[in-house]
């Protein structure tokens, strides 16, 4: 049995693939801490963990965050993002430090496991490898590590091939180190020089690169190609899989017998309360369509949609993902990273919106592989939706591409890939 401290900032989509993670090393017979927000506490304990308290000026409520971080109310753009950067996930890295650094001197663990944006990682990457234990970085988002063969992350912008390709991206890292991130940077430097005691060597938002491990949980073809990936990174496919569900189905359920295309949209179960940003927008665009509209609300009762419904749209507020996506001719997303991958694993070719977070590498990933068309927004007209499902449905290759995916996360080993690397990482440190 091995010891391990999972970290993450207190945000639902950080928090929720890392419970996946928990339970399931819990399940193996590993004692597993974790460090989060308060408001995650019976959470956490319900996959059989231990629930460690963020210190209060490192958590927040999440649910509002406007309300949590007043200062960024008004901002868009790029000034939303470095304040968002610099004020949600920069400022507590010192605080995270200081609770990992006392959750070890409690008990000592064989490695820690970090989200992307649990930036106090960093900060103990700083210190010798002797001087602490493994770090495992966890990728729940797309893989944001430099490379000179792929922009910076964040941007959306698709890889570039040859020579052109790598001078347009050197220029952009350099752009986006000293401009748009510049005083963040400087701000990151003095924390964990203040923090540590050490230099912060490098961009603060690579720290990933610099972890024992990278356990990404995508497949290859999901991924840039990257001449100088680092041996740290392991794809091991996505940690959650369309499990099986048994429970009642809708009444309009047999109206999904292959008469006509069946079109799938949801918001996911985060940001789904306002549906005109992706909902709205496509039950409008195929009203007079041809093709049976299915909407999940994530959640949120079925009288929230507005209406009156068209006659072609059938909802709920959840529907069995093993059910319904082999069933579905095209998914319409906001570009979650984990509901892209269930309709990966199901070949279903996607329209993805989402151009903030890393919804946009999401997106540009769903474009650069061709399993689907990207909208390059978040907020999407009935126009571009309804071209964009109209394409996909006409054209074999988005599905022949998505099932071309969906092949390799059927071979791929998910969570017990990850336990795979964390043994060997443990039976590397025995040996040194």
């Amino acid at each position: 049995m091995s010891s391990f401290l999972i970290c993450s900032t207190p945000v639902h989509g950080h928090v929720t693939p890392l419970l996946t993670v928990s339970r399931y090393l819990v399940q193996q017979g590993h004692r597993v801490r974790f460090l989060t927000g308060q408001r995650y506490a019976e959470a956490v304990r319900g996959t059989g963990a231990e629930f460690l308290a963020l210190p209060a000026t490192a958590d927040y409520d999440d649910t509002d965050m406007n309300v949590a971080f007043p200062g960024r109310v008004g901002k868009t753009g790029v000034a939303a993002i470095r304040w968002d950067v610099s004020n949600i996930f920069l400022a507590p890295a010192p605080a995270q430090i200081r609770a990992v650094d006392d959750a070890i001197v409690q008990e000592p663990v064989d490695a820690i496991l970090v989200e992307n944006m649990f930036i106090g990682a960093v900060g103990l990457l700083t210190r010798p490898r002797a001087e602490r234990p493994a770090v495992v970085s966890l990728g729940i988002i797309p893989l944001g590590v430099e490379s000179r063969d792929t922009a910076p992350f964040g941007l959306g912008i698709l890889p570039k091939p040859g020579m052109l390709g790598r001078v347009r991206n050197a220029i952009l890292v350099v752009l986006t180190k000293n401009i748009i991130f510049g005083g963040v940077q400087k701000q990151a430097e003095q924390m964990m020089r203040e923090a540590t005691g050490q230099k912060l060597d490098g961009f603060f938002m690579s720290g990933a690169s610099k972890a024992d491990a990278i356990v990404q949980f995508t497949v290859p073809g999901f991924e840039y190609t990257r001449g100088d990936l680092p041996d740290t990174v392991h794809f091991v496919g996505p940690m959650s899989r369309a499990t099986k569900n048994d429970g009642p189905l809708p009444e309009w359920w047999s109206e999904l017998d292959g008469s006509r295309p069946v079109v799938h949209v949801s918001q996911g179960t985060i940001a789904n309360t306002d549906y005109d940003e992706l909902i709205t927008p496509t039950m409008t665009a195929l009203a007079d369509d041809d093709v049976l509209v299915v909407v999940s609300t994530g959640g949120r009762p079925v009288s929230t949609l507005p209406s009156p419904l068209p006659q072609n749209v059938r909802v709920a507020e959840y529907l069995p993902h093993d059910k319904l996506l082999p069933l579905t001719d095209v998914y319409v997303s906001n570009g979650g990273y984990g509901g892209v991958h269930y309709a990966l694993e199901h070949g279903v070719p996607l329209v993805v919106a989402g151009a903030t977070e890393d919804k946009a590498e999401v997106a540009a990933r769903v474009e650069w592989t061709g399993a689907g068309v990207r909208l390059q927004t978040n907020r999407p007209t009935p126009e571009q939706v309804g071209a964009a499902v109209r394409r996909v449905l006409v054209a074999p290759s988005y599905s022949e591409q998505s099932k071309a995916i969906g092949a390799e996360i059927s071979a791929s080993s998910g969570l017990a890939g990850l336990e795979t690397v964390l043994e060997s990482l443990l039976l590397k440190t025995l040996r040194e």
